[in-house]
């Protein structure tokens, strides 16, 4: 299982039960909330009403005095109320006084006067001198027909006379506590979807860091540019920036170690030279011999230099991991700057270099000193392969993609079929045909080097009717 789904299912089920905790305290507070706030309104309305019938109690006519008369109208009176979204036609009071012996003396319902109430805890606790209140059915084992009672005491002259209790159904508040339920399952329902939306933002969020954490790991492993991620969590993007600086450190070791056993190792071959060279001048030569071998010195000298030099100049790219100065740049202006600088080689190769529609090629978008750079080795290698009175072409070809790929052919004889899949690697050189000394071999891994830099590519293969073509392909100037 990824990462993502834990750490989702993890969150959705610490919130979910949160949730599911929190909903049902809130579903089992309901019900005695409400019937809590109906008993405080019910003692205010029993010590009330006992007030008002204390007269007619110690006068004896409590069962047929004016507070029987007014309580019978009560219960005959038409009542249409809307309470907060209920709609209340029926008055449910049951109101009944008893003597101090419990026995019921007046009944709103008149279905108790006469009976034996003294065991009923309303009455018996208000006897008592306590709090009489009881809630009973008035069917067994139904307990939607529940009906709460609270007594009060009928006082006169500081002495009790009597008891006077207030029932009111229970499931007359029904509707209430049943809509409360509803609204707090419905936003508990809601909160849920709310909290698994967040969590799924959270882990997407995690997610795309520690997805952009491992797209670096696998570029940087399959030795491509990459940048470590600079977005998301801190702890990732800190992560990333370790890995960053293990990688450098690990690849300047090796960097440092690699190009100093290929600079060796091609620098034996002119050294040997040289050396060979200069023993042979201390000896009594003929002046051509003499000649000959202080050309090798300085040809070999010159070859060590163009080394070191482009080691220097493909060290300083293939460490590098984004361009810098990145500008709009003449495709047409910078290939005539160049055939300009080429003019020279040119002349003496007998090579015409031929620039197709030079007014009309797309603009590039790179680092113009790189770029040029890579199109002067790619032009050199062209010259050195190219037969004299030969003509060397440059075109653009633009695509969809927002690529430009320019295309250099030559004439000449070709890559060989064993050197097509080589001729990128450091210090790998073909023969030239019209000249025993070798290249040093970085001229294309250095085009390479900046193509890739440039989020483009390089490719070299043979032509059908003979020479061989170059193509750069790189990204266009936006229009």
């Amino acid at each position: 299982m990824k990462l993502g789904i834990r750490v989702l299912l993890g969150y959705f089920l610490i919130v979910g039960l949160a949730g599911i905790f929190i909903q049902r305290v809130f579903l089992a507070e309901v019900k005695p909330a409400v019937r809590q706030a109906m008993e405080d309104t019910l003692v205010d309305t029993a010590n009330i009403l006992a007030e008002l019938a204390a007269d007619d109690m110690k006068q004896n006519r409590i069962a047929d005095g004016n507070f029987a008369n007014r309580v019978r109208e009560y219960g005959h009176r038409d009542i249409n109320a809307k309470i907060w979204g209920f709609r209340k036609t029926t008055l449910d009071y049951r109101i009944y006084v008893t003597d101090l012996k419990g026995i019921v003396l007046f009944d709103s319902t008149g279905r108790a006067v006469g009976q034996d109430y003294s065991r009923r805890n309303d009455v018996y606790l208000t006897l008592q001198g306590n709090y009489g209140v009881r809630s009973t059915r008035d069917v067994d084992n139904d307990d939607r027909t529940t009906v709460m009672h609270v007594a009060a005491p009928i006082i006169d002259n500081g002495k009790m006379i009597g008891v006077l209790t207030v029932a009111k159904p229970n499931n007359t508040l029904q509707p209430a506590i049943s809509q409360s339920e509803r609204t707090i399952l419905r936003w508990g329902g809601l909160l849920l979807v709310l909290s698994l939306a967040v969590g799924l933002i959270v882990t997407l969020w995690i997610s795309r860091s520690l997805g952009a954490l491992q797209r670096y790991a696998r570029a940087v492993s399959a030795g491509e540019r990459a940048q470590p991620p600079t977005k998301g969590a801190s702890e990732i993007v800190e992560l990333g920036r370790a890995l960053e600086t293990m990688r450098q450190k690990l690849e300047g070791k090796q960097y440092v170690e690699q190009y100093i056993h290929s600079l060796t190792h091609e620098m034996k071959s002119p050294l040997a030279a040289i050396q060979g060279a200069a023993e042979l001048l201390d000896e009594d030569l003929p002046e051509a011999q003499r000649r000959r071998f202080a050309h090798n010195i300085r040809s070999q000298s010159q070859r060590l230099a163009e080394l070191i030099e482009k080691m220097l100049a493909l060290a300083a790219i293939e460490h590098r991991q984004t361009l810098e100065n990145i500008v709009t740049i003449d495709t047409g202006k910078l290939l005539e700057d160049l055939v300009t600088l080429l003019e020279p080689r040119l002349r003496q190769a007998q090579v015409t270099l031929q620039i197709d529609n030079a007014s009309q090629l797309p603009a590039l978008r790179g680092e113009l000193f790189l770029l040029r750079q890579a199109l002067l080795n790619l032009l050199e290698n062209a010259i050195d392969f190219a037969p004299p009175a030969s003509i060397i072409t440059v075109r653009a070809e633009s695509d969809a993609a927002g690529m430009v790929t320019l295309v250099v052919t030559d004439n000449g004889p070709g890559i060989p079929d064993y050197a097509l899949a080589r001729v990128f690697e450091r210090f790998y050189s073909l023969p030239r045909p019209h000249s025993n000394e070798k290249s040093t071999g970085l001229g294309l891994c250095f085009v390479q080097q900046v193509a890739q830099l440039h989020h483009g590519t390089i490719t070299l293969s043979n032509r059908s009717n003979g020479g061989a073509e170059a193509r750069l392909n790189l990204p266009a100037a936006q229009a």
